[in-house]
């Protein structure tokens, strides 16, 4: 076996070893999104930015996880619509905000669930998420 194969090899074992780890420790939720971003409960009148999320009371943990990064990916639709995934892309966001009785585990800034979604096609999306 060539040398450059046994290196090809080796990195797609380490890719695979990596993506598998990664999936592994993703949590499931769903995800909403909203498009008022102040006031919010981390930065009260100041501006968050755009790529931004609120969090459901679950997530929100008493405010244990405000200003927390977390990696959002998208995973499917919980409706009979078009897939909305843009695939093999993922969002980082932070979390500003809370918003209680949320239907979702999260309610990401548009500008965020567009970059992983199609808010045209859908309002509530199936995610994997995890704290970075």
């Amino acid at each position: 076996m060539s040398m450059s194969i046994k290196i090809s090899l080796v990195i797609a074992l380490i890719s695979i070893t990596t993506s598998l780890i990664s999936l592994s420790s993703a949590i499931p939720g769903t995800a909403t999104y909203y498009s008022s971003y102040t006031p919010s409960a981390c930065n009260g009148s100041i501006p968050g930015g755009t790529f931004i999320a609120a969090a459901g009371d679950e997530l929100w943990d008493g405010g244990k996880n405000c200003r927390k990064i977390l990696e959002v990916a998208c995973t499917g639709s919980l409706y009979p619509f078009p897939h909305p995934c843009k695939i093999g892309k993922s969002v980082y966001v932070i979390i500003v905000d809370r918003f209680p009785n949320c239907v979702g585990t999260i309610d990401l800034s548009k500008e965020a669930f567009a970059s992983i979604a199609d808010p045209v096609f859908e309002g509530v999306i199936t995610i994997e998420y995890q704290p970075i």
